[in-house]
């Protein structure tokens, strides 16, 4: 190992503590917040479809599920644990609850393809080229889209990601999984101490020190993880990795794990579909991979926190990301038939694909969260 890979990985676990803190960092400030703010953010996304739509711009944004995902974790977590602790009474304070929460998740991993997108668009002055690129970042889309429609109903009449994801929650809870000594609190709570014991310390300054902190590290880590992983592989793509859709999808799931950001993981296919390197088919279940892999970042930030709340939120996006590859798997012919068509479409008329951005991810979701609030 070269001097320069040992400081990027020294460098590395700096940014992985510093991601640690944001999320205990952000869960605690809630707490100093009271029961004023909780009752407004609550009032916010009591309806599944506003948050829904609040989940597609936030991560349409900050291009980042991972990090809209570890926001939502830490609102659950953090105002389950203020909600505990306020006059000795739970009900004290209302919460995010789970339910409610389920939707933001859905509407991260719509808004997380924008991204693919976006990267489709350096291949528009080549027509056929263009056609490739943005099958293979549109096909994001589509599996995203058809999985929050056949299952976005289900879950408003049974809530039964919340279901399942609790009794997987009550599982680890029943084996001590929940009920540790957390080295995470131990190392970040000195921190903590001295941030909340300063003369600044208040609510929301604190939180917006910790989505600073939050965004900051995941970036860096997403850096240091694609110069040191995927900058070595990328050649090995078409000629080993891609075979079979098997390998195809755990590679999505195991590089997306490693960098934790989908956005990156999924763009990095899109030119080498654009060259023609790689098709529509093979790149389909790297997709599903990624999308099973950017909810590890969720899952430790809710075993950062502790709480069952948080860690059933984080469970809830595993499993509708896993019930997701089950139903859509067999069917997947409607997302592929759809990006081609669409890719076609945008091929002839090249502003569509700007338009469809525009209005997808950014249009419609502030114009009918302004008109449903």
């Amino acid at each position: 190992m070269t001097t320069r890979t040992g400081i990027k990985l020294l460098g590395l676990l700096f940014f992985i503590y510093l991601f640690m803190l944001s999320i205990t960092l952000m869960g605690a400030s809630f707490k100093l917040l009271g029961h004023g703010f909780a009752e407004e953010l609550v009032n916010s996304v009591s309806n599944p479809f506003t948050a829904l739509l609040i989940g597609i711009l936030a991560t349409s944004i900050i291009q980042s599920s991972s990090a809209t995902s570890s926001i939502v974790v830490g609102l659950v977590g953090g105002l389950g644990m203020a909600s505990a602790q306020v006059g000795g009474e739970a009900s004290a304070i209302p919460t995010l609850t789970i339910q409610n929460a389920i939707p933001i998740i859905m509407g991260a991993n719509i808004g997380t393809s924008v991204t693919n997108i976006l990267v489709s668009m350096g291949h528009i002055s080549h027509r056929r080229e263009f056609r490739r690129a943005f099958s293979a970042a549109i096909v994001h889309d589509s599996f995203n889209l058809v999985a929050v429609i056949v299952f976005l109903p289900v879950q408003i009449t049974t809530n039964f990601l919340g279901l399942a994801a609790s009794k997987a929650a009550g599982i680890f809870s029943a084996v001590g999984g929940l009920r540790f000594a957390s080295p995470i609190k131990t190392i970040t709570k000195p921190v903590i101490d001295i941030i909340h014991n300063s003369p600044l310390a208040i609510g929301w300054l604190d939180i917006i020190l910790a989505l600073l902190l939050l965004f900051l590290s995941l970036n860096r880590i997403v850096k240091i993880l694609k110069s040191v992983v995927l900058n070595r592989i990328e050649v090995f793509f078409d000629t080993y990795i891609f075979k079979t859709a098997i390998r195809s999808l755990l590679l999505g799931l195991i590089l997306t794990a490693l960098v934790q950001s989908s956005s990156i993981t999924t763009s990095l296919v899109v030119p080498l579909a654009g060259a023609g390197i790689l098709s529509l088919n093979q790149i389909f279940p790297y997709t599903l991979g990624a999308n099973l892999g950017t909810t590890v970042t969720a899952l430790l930030a809710a075993l950062t926190i502790g709480r069952p709340e948080a860690v059933t939120i984080a469970l809830a996006h595993v499993f509708f990301n896993l019930f997701g590859i089950i139903v859509i798997w067999p069917i997947r012919f409607i997302p592929l038939n759809f990006a081609k068509w669409f890719s076609v479409l945008a091929m002839k008329n090249r502003i569509i694909p700007i338009l469809f951005v525009a209005t997808l991810f950014f249009i419609i979701p502030l114009l009918l969260i302004f008109l449903t609030r």
